[in-house]
């Protein structure tokens, strides 16, 4: 029986270019789960969108002298061309600004208010008498009184991950003109997060299958016992709070945005025009994963899950597979910091699937992993063009030139072709086993062992020789081993779409490769083959120092 996926991906900040962190955080983890439950047959429903109401967005449109909605506005639309050209199937991808999006907000705000899940109270926050303004928390910074980052912000430390009040900083300061704050009281809204903590840590309990990380950092934080937050701000870029007397305020981005999973699966029903199809992702048997990355753990195992147990009748997160952090040379990548690799400078050098590959063989699940051109270029070449694009072109090579461009008929009974084609089935259903449970980077090298072993094979039987001597032993290497490519192209297609699409078309297939399902594509003896091409291109080492020398001179910039 079909099961229903809801898969709802952390929303970027459209305050600047995507960069290779978000996408191995979030992004490509995200897509390649989607993909491999389409091809399982599946009900899946992908969703996120730009976020356009948090502080980064009005940092950069103070930048730039320019409005909000023009900053949005360019990203957004950045944005929708770089999930296009890397391959990232959303399902839908809108923006927190849609009228659809405030009207859930508002809905799901009024229903917790009428519960009395969210009150009103008095709360000190930071005044720039410089600025003559309340600050949003992400423009004070200052030193975490946690693990001491210097460089932490009023709403959260990057480095421990833990949520903050600006007043909770040492020696805060403006991130405008650095002047000092004051700290002065305001009237607004918190939520009860309080209520939730025993039935959050029932909630938890069963929950043995997350990532360990994940786990053990919302245990912590339940352990530590939940305090009620601000969803409201003295600012005026939001949504408006829908409560008399407070039209100057707006409602704090983390609370409206993780809302956004719920408004983009009713705006997706909408688009379809069945209004109540979105229910059947978020109720009953439906099971419902979260990508992002480490520093959203708690928005997402904690504050969301509460703000539905009191909105009442909607699935909490099944699992909230979270990535470490990819790092460049060390450092954290950081949009606000100028230290990336922007997403639309990879994409208008170099192919999608290279870099899918390397971000998979080398996703930060467990740990942070560290990008660097050389690494890129070497398994790019070493693996994706010497291992497996090798074992393909060589293979579709000698079955075109020898064999009429057709698929050989396997003639010989052959104790080794016998154990691969078995080896070939074996890894898909350990690539299967190891998707479904969010395990990217091992199903990856699981997948590349069997391209190595086929190598190995292909090597011994060396058909390129033997086919002036034994016609029925080369037909059989060759029908054997395209039989392994069959397997790869499927395995490897959550990860590399473009590359096994490719492949699917250069065998001969008139259908969709996701038309095949999970399953190892049959080759007919005699079924008609396309001219061979290169799956992939060998770059040349010299990428190494210019991209290198480009970083060092600080060349690359957003947008």
């Amino acid at each position: 029986m079909a099961e229903r996926i809801l898969i709802g991906v952390a929303w970027p900040y459209a305050n600047g270019s995507l960069h290779l962190g978000q996408i191995a955080g979030a992004y490509l983890p995200a897509d390649i789960f989607a993909r491999y439950h389409r091809l399982k047959g599946n009900e899946v429903l992908m969703v996120s969108g730009s976020d356009q109401h948090g502080t980064p967005v009005t940092l950069r449109a103070e930048k730039e002298g320019k409005s909000p909605e023009e900053v949005v506005s360019r990203y957004h639309r950045e944005f929708i061309d770089s999930w296009k050209g890397l391959g990232i199937s959303f399902d839908l991808f809108t923006t927190t600004g849609t009228e659809n999006h405030g009207e859930v907000v508002r809905d799901l705000f009024l229903d917790l208010l009428d519960k009395d899940y969210i009150y009103k109270d008095r709360m000190v926050l930071p005044y720039c008498p410089n600025c003559r303004r309340f600050l949003p928390d992400r423009y004070v910074e200052g030193e975490c009184p946690y693990c001491h980052n210097l460089r932490a912000r009023g709403d959260q430390c990057d480095e421990c991950g833990k949520p903050l009040n600006a007043a909770d900083l040492i020696g805060a300061h403006c991130g405008i003109c650095q002047g000092t704050p004051e700290f002065r009281e305001s009237e607004h809204f918190f939520l009860r997060l309080s209520a939730f903590t025993d039935q959050l840590q029932s909630w938890i309990q069963d929950k043995s299958y997350w990532r360990q990380n994940v786990y053990n950092f919302t245990h912590r934080y339940l352990a530590d016992g939940l305090k009620d937050r601000a969803i409201t701000r003295d600012i005026q870029w939001g949504i408006p709070v829908p409560v008399p007397g407070f039209e100057g305020k707006r409602i704090y981005v983390w609370f409206e945005a993780v809302i956004g999973y719920l408004s983009a699966s009713k705006e997706w029903a909408k688009s379809r025009n069945n209004l109540e199809e979105w229910r059947c992702f978020w109720e009953e048997d439906a099971k419902s994963y979260y990508f992002i990355g480490k520093d959203n753990i708690i928005f997402h195992t904690v504050i969301w899950p509460a703000m539905l147990l009191g909105y009442n009748g909607l699935n909490l997160p099944y699992d909230v597979p979270a990535n470490e952090f990819l790092t460049l040379k060390g450092r954290q990548l950081s949009t606000s910091r100028n230290w990336a690799v922007w997403l639309p400078y990879y994409l208008e050098r170099y192919d999608p699937d290279p870099l899918r590959y390397m971000l998979s063989i080398n996703m930060p699940e467990t740990n942070d992993a560290d990008f660097s051109w050389q690494e890129f270029v070497r398994r790019n070449n070493d693996e994706l063009v010497a291992t497996y694009g090798n074992l393909v072109h060589r293979v579709l090579t000698i079955a075109y030139r020898n064999f009429d461009g057709c698929v050989p008929q396997a003639s010989a009974d052959d104790a080794d072709s016998e154990s691969l084609l078995s080896r070939a089935e074996d890894t898909l259903h350990a690539v299967d086993s190891l998707l479904y449970g969010c395990h990217f980077r091992e199903a990856m090298r699981e997948a590349m062992s069997l391209a190595q072993e086929a190598n190995r094979y292909l090597d011994n039987k060396a058909p390129w020789k033997s086919i002036k001597e034994d016609r029925d032993s080369a037909a059989t290497a060759i029908s054997t081993a395209l039989g392994v490519i069959c397997c790869l192209k499927t395995v490897l297609y959550p990860f590399l779409p473009f590359s096994s699409g490719k492949l699917h078309r250069l065998l001969g297939f008139e259908s969709s490769i996701e038309d095949n399902g999970w399953a190892i594509s049959v080759l007919k003896a005699g079924q008609k083959l396309l001219p061979p091409e290169p799956l992939f291109t060998k770059l040349d080492d010299a990428v190494i120092e210019e991209e290198n020398s480009r970083l060092e001179e600080s060349v690359l910039t957003p947008g």
